[in-house]
């Protein structure tokens, strides 16, 4: 039987290729340490399971409104109003199968065939999958290791064309950890406005930073650029609760009524039970959402350190999430290694080390680290990837 065009021309994930592998080797007995996980290490915090068992205890495991429970879109506009000084109503809310799903529905009631959507690369694996499936156009813009891994607006300004619908901004960033400053979004918000270019601002690990300068959504700069943004964010990260499923967009009613419409025809709605897990989430104590953010960074500071020592190994110091993205393309060179990619895999056979290669982000001569897991482990992938290094060194 022939498959739809939309399924074919899906680029395969190289993160679950990787992933997939790393388990096989694992279940053969070998110490294998994964460095590729998404996903806090931290269990989601026992208030927020307490409120599912209630939740279940007292019978909230029906269908709901396919944008979610006015409860749970009530605590959200409190959280945006709080965290970032916006106000929103629920009929600007939808509430979403995790914030995968409402990037996905996002494109698919803003595309048609052809619109372009400009894509900053490195960027998260599913951004051109989606605008694909969208029947739309990924274009996609390197942003400069030198920039941060930044675009900048003069990039984007080029990049726009009669045909751009969108252009993705996920700060903090997903691989890099990078973050834009307010005045880099205010200045890529201006082009926007110039162009009418719509902005899918994706924030989904605006709690997860590491310095002083404070996450600042593109959306609270001015009131048109409140009016020019998509909001997508969700519990996953900040919460650790990613397998809930819980994201949320919030913007234009237009467009958050369509995907409403859309998502009553696929998912029917999020599941009830991980709706109110969330507004648990949303309305409790953020005591230990800042333990587990202390405990990244304090693995960031140990794993990038013991990174810039290894010889060809490059690495830019990240702002959030718990990613790192160095350059290890002088290392790859060095050991004989045809690209990033060989190394990759040769790493993973020799030293079972399992890191996602850059190429699956846009970025073929990084690889990207999750510090998501213990200091022990991380210390000891560090030995691991030096030691390789090394062995290789021609």
């Amino acid at each position: 039987m022939q498959l739809a065009d939309r399924v074919q021309s899906l680029t395969p994930s190289t993160t679950l290729a990787i992933t997939a592998k790393a388990k096989a080797l694992k279940a053969e007995g070998h110490d294998v340490i994964g460095l590729g996980a998404g996903e806090p290490d931290f269990n989601t915090p026992n208030y927020i399971l307490d409120a599912a068992k209630r939740a279940m205890d007292e019978g909230l495991t029906k269908y709901t409104p396919a944008g979610g429970v006015p409860e749970l879109k009530n605590s959200i506009t409190a959280k945006l109003k709080r965290d970032q000084s916006l106000t929103y109503t629920n009929e600007q809310i939808i509430v979403t199968t995790g914030a995968k799903h409402a990037l996905f529905t996002l494109f698919q009631v803003l595309l048609n065939e052809g619109d372009e959507v400009i894509v900053p690369a490195p960027y998260w694996v599913s951004y051109p999958e989606q605008i694909k499936l969208a029947e739309g156009k990924p274009v996609i813009v390197s942003a400069e290791e030198s920039n941060d891994f930044k675009i900048t607006p003069e990039q984007l300004k080029q990049a726009i064309t009669a045909k751009t619908k969108a252009v993705i901004i996920n700060s903090p960033s997903n691989p890099t950890g990078m973050m834009y400053s307010e005045a880099e979004l205010k200045a890529i918000g201006e082009v926007c406005l110039e162009h009418d270019v719509l902005i899918v601002s994706d924030e989904i690990y605006e709690k997860l930073v590491y310095t002083e300068e404070k996450h600042v959504s593109i959306a609270q700069i001015s009131e048109a650029l409140y009016h020019q943004t998509v909001i997508i964010n969700g519990v996953s990260k900040s919460h650790s609760m990613t397998g809930w499923r819980i994201g949320f967009a919030a913007g234009n009613k237009t467009i958050i009524k369509a995907m409403s419409n859309m998502a009553s025809h696929s998912t029917s709605n999020p599941t009830s039970i991980a709706q109110f897990a969330a507004l648990a989430a949303y309305t409790g104590s953020d005591e230990k959402v800042t333990e587990m953010k202390d405990a990244f960074k304090q693995r960031l500071e140990v794993l990038h350190n013991l990174l810039i020592e290894i010889p060809g190994v490059e690495c830019v110091k990240p702002s959030g999430a718990f990613y790192l993205f160095p350059n290890v393309k002088k290392a790859a060179e060095s050991g004989g290694f045809e690209n990033v990619d060989s190394w990759v895999k040769a790493l993973l056979d020799e030293e079972k080390v399992a890191l996602v290669p850059g190429s699956g982000f846009g970025s073929p001569d990084n690889v990207r680290l999750s510090y998501a897991t213990s200091l022990d482990q991380l210390e000891e992938a560090a030995e691991r990837i030096k030691r390789f290094v090394n062995n290789h060194q021609s």
